[in-house]
């Protein structure tokens, strides 16, 4: 990041300290750039950007590489809170890999943001998350444990993504994503999506099955049944049943899945 980068993003801190606006969603959601700081990983080098938001005590975080703020078709990958993926390397979902692979993505390019946000299993929690678990392993599959709990298949609401974006003054994204629902979303609060990247993690022996749901029953754009290969899934990964030779690069898509680019 250059140092006008840097120093945009801790502007944004002193420009927020008397932000108040109507809020995002239904719950009138309002956040506020409230710390910045230099965080190498053993990915790369990035600023991370602390959120405070007027809905609850959860604590949303960006990524930011690069000059973002101004630029358009920012490179930007949305990712849940998985404590189970992400932290302890759980092979049930793919949460861990999408994370580490999106902030690889991110930094091979000259910008980008990765948001993570405090969304536990699709918005239900840990607690309810771990009793999704429990009716997996009874033969459920993830929509099925989560209707028996009485949620519906996804919680989660991306109103605290669309503002984030808006604080870091990002004019359009070319989201990072294999889920239509977080298109739909960004794009009903009033972010512009100008593309999609895809973002196929191929699957393991403990998480093809999640895969597989995700794809059958929650519209994910994952070819698990050996289909002709869809224009708007990524090229370089190969999952089971999909023929024809890996790509180097992501082909990349519009909003709507249809390919961008030479043909």
């Amino acid at each position: 990041m250059t140092n006008a980068g840097r120093g945009g993003l801790l502007d944004l801190v002193e420009r927020d300290r008397v932000h108040e606006c109507d809020g995002y969603g239904p719950a009138g959601l309002c956040v506020r750039v409230v710390g910045v700081a230099d965080l190498p990983t053993r990915v790369g080098r990035f600023q991370i950007v602390a959120f405070w938001n007027n809905r609850d005590a959860k604590e949303h975080v960006a990524m930011v590489h690069g000059d973002v703020m101004g630029a358009e078709e920012v490179p930007t990958r949305l990712h849940s809170e998985c404590l189970t993926g992400d932290v302890m390397g759980s092979l049930r979902c793919d949460c861990r890999d999408q994370l580490l692979e999106g902030l690889r993505l991110i930094q091979s390019m000259e910008r980008g943001i990765l948001l993570y946000l405090r969304q536990e299993g699709r918005g239900i929690g840990l607690i309810n998350k771990i009793r999704a678990y429990g009716l997996q392993d009874q033969g459920l599959d993830t929509v099925e444990a989560n209707l028996a709990l009485g949620f519906r298949d996804d919680e989660r609401d991306y109103a605290v993504a669309a503002h984030m974006l808006q604080s870091l003054v990002v004019k359009s994204v070319r989201l990072i994503t294999n889920n239509p629902n977080k298109i739909s979303q960004l794009e009903q609060y009033g972010v512009k999506v100008a593309g999609r990247i895809p973002h196929v993690i191929p699957p393991n022996d403990y998480n093809k099955f999640y895969l597989e749901t995700k794809a059958k029953r929650s519209g994910h754009y994952i070819d698990m049944e050996g289909k002709p290969h869809l224009a708007e899934q990524s090229d370089p990964v190969m999952v089971d049943g999909m023929d024809g030779p890996a790509e180097e690069n992501p082909a990349e898509t519009d909003a709507r899945g249809r390919p961008t680019g030479p043909a």
